[in-house]
């Protein structure tokens, strides 16, 4: 992905997903597009940044804490969330924040 996210006027909710992966594929980088696919026909998605080497890092953009948790919950996703603990991730830490203000440059 090497779009910057377009988000609304804040306020709304990022989470940040960083983390570390194992050596090998293991079928990620497929679970990974299908998992934005997914995310992309959620309700209250906004759009995703992310980015890898070494430390991957990615930011989904939501419109409400519910829609987080709905996602959160969202059946294939939690069998996403379940192979990265057992086959594709060393350590991960999730956080989640509301946006206040945003800016931007572009040339």
């Amino acid at each position: 992905m090497s779009e910057l996210a377009c988000t609304p006027q804040p306020p709304y909710y990022a989470v940040i997903f960083t983390s570390e992966r194992t050596e090998g594929d293991y079928g990620y980088a497929e679970m990974a597009e299908e998992m934005v696919r997914l995310a992309a026909i959620q309700p209250g998605f906004l759009g995703v940044e992310s980015a890898r080497e070494g430390l991957g890092i990615t930011v989904s953009y939501w419109e409400s804490l519910e829609a987080i948790q709905n996602w959160k919950q969202n059946e294939r996703h939690l069998m996403a969330q379940s192979k990265g603990k057992s086959e594709w991730y060393l350590k991960y830490k999730t956080r989640i924040c509301k946006v206040e203000r945003d800016y931007k440059y572009e040339q």
